[in-house]
């Protein structure tokens, strides 16, 4: 191939020829988006679209230049006008650019949206981890009280349940307030200090730019000093606690299972109060299906109103892959309820009368225009699944009659051409009501 595909993107196909690659069947993702549609308008979340790409500033600023994101991941370009663009590495950022932008705020106090689309990270390529991977997020604005937090945790892992997937487990964390996370830093300064050389070299610069950062690292030589460094829960102020032990008391009266990761912090540098990650045991090593928190102060800091905001975001990757290793079934792939094969330019010139009638009434109808032999019109016929089939050539025109075959059964009917589209809606009516 003379131009493949880059690396760390994939395509999204109708029918994926790899049995190991089944999750990108785009009919997977299309089912997938369905669900995530109803259960956020179920929930009061409604639908925002951010551009591909923003300015630069707008990432460095929100995320945190500290950060692995802004460190060493984003895709980030010079327009013809030398303007500093980044193809955007998360979702929260842009929606709270929007919001302020267009001074959402004033429409009404409490905003909850949601959004659905593809995300740009420079890594390394791995199993639930691509250059171009989509997400499913939600942010609610306006709310600081820790049943909006429960909301949001609750609308993720009912996503998962509603899609079949088990062996969830939801990992619960603070991160505190400002003064909360000064007395933490801190702390771990010190702790820290005595592991500094044997440290990874990520977490050597983590230590002066932002030391919580280590808790979240992955290295093998950094385990020993995580697991030994203090917890943030023996630090919290006396309102930080209040927020998290209510978060807890809500989640079990609503009865959803959790435990507390007191080394949980999350990837990004705007969290504050609540932060959440919901995993599955059927992902190996890299386990977390999505999670997210609350960010208390980002909007003010992008130049609109000092409002409370939390959010999620989940990676539908992984979340298909996940399905797929539980053997999750997905809805059959759509197929016509009648495909005609016509013989000859008369039985065309028909056949796409009574295909287009049909389809106008949304009974899915196809035709084969390919004009091969009818032997190979009927293997294509088999191909897409299609429910009838019906031969059209010049007998069946002089007669006014033709053979409608139902594919599954083999079994033949005798049908009146003037009756055919009547027939066939009474059909599809018969075989879609229960």
């Amino acid at each position: 191939m003379e131009y493949p595909i880059p690396k760390g993107v994939f395509d999204i196909l109708p029918e994926e020829p790899q049995k190991e690659d089944a999750w990108r069947n785009s009919n997977h993702w299309q089912y997938l988006e369905g669900v995530i549609r109803e259960l956020a308008r179920e929930y009061g979340y409604r639908e925002i679209r951010t551009p591909i790409f923003e300015r630069t500033e707008l990432f460095v600023r929100s995320v945190g230049e500290s950060s692995d994101i802004v460190s060493k991941e984003m895709y980030t370009f010079n327009d013809k006008a030398e303007r500093s663009l980044t193809l955007r590495p998360e979702g929260t950022a842009p929606v709270i650019r929007s919001f302020v932008e267009k001074q959402l705020h004033t429409q009404r106090p409490v905003q909850k949206f949601f959004y659905i689309g593809p995300m740009f990270r420079y890594e390394r390529p791995q199993a639930g981890r691509y250059r171009q991977h989509h997400q499913f997020g939600a942010e609610a604005i306006g709310v600081c009280s820790a049943e909006q937090d429960v909301e949001l945790i609750d609308l993720l892992t009912e996503l998962y349940r509603r899609l079949g997937l088990k062996n969830l487990k939801v990992a619960l964390n603070t991160v505190g307030d400002a003064n909360t996370r000064a007395q933490y830093r801190e702390a771990l300064q010190t702790h820290f200090q005595q592991y500094l050389p044997r440290l990874s070299s990520d977490s050597q610069a983590r230590f002066s730019r932002n030391i919580m950062r280590i808790l979240d690292s992955k290295a093998p030589e950094d385990q020993e000093a995580i697991a030994a460094a203090p917890s943030i829960l023996d630090f919290l102020s006396s309102e930080a606690r209040a927020h998290f032990e209510k978060v807890c008391a809500l989640l079990t009266t609503i009865g959803l299972d959790w435990e507390v990761s007191p080394r949980l912090v999350r990837g990004l540098d705007y969290y504050n109060h609540t932060v959440f990650e919901i995993s599955s045991s059927q992902l190996g090593a890299q386990n977390a299906l999505g999670g997210g928190g609350r960010y208390d102060g980002l909007i003010a800091t992008l130049g609109g109103p000092d409002l409370p905001s939390v959010g999620f975001a989940t990676g539908l990757e992984r979340v298909l892959q996940a399905m797929e290793k539980q053997g999750m079934q997905f809805p059959p792939d759509p197929r016509p309820f009648i495909y005609f094969i016509p013989l000859g330019d008369r039985a065309r010139e028909e056949c796409m009368k009574w295909t287009t009638a049909l389809r106008h009434v949304h009974i899915p109808a196809e035709i084969d225009l390919s004009g091969k032999k009818i032997q190979t019109c009927l293997q294509t016929a088999n191909l897409l699944h299609t429910v009838f089939c019906l031969v059209l050539g010049e007998d069946e025109l002089r007669s006014g009659q033709a053979q409608l075959k139902e594919m599954d059964t083999h079994h033949s009917k005798q049908i009146a051409l003037d009756d055919l589209v009547g027939h066939i809606i009474r059909s599809y009516q018969r075989k879609i009501t229960p």
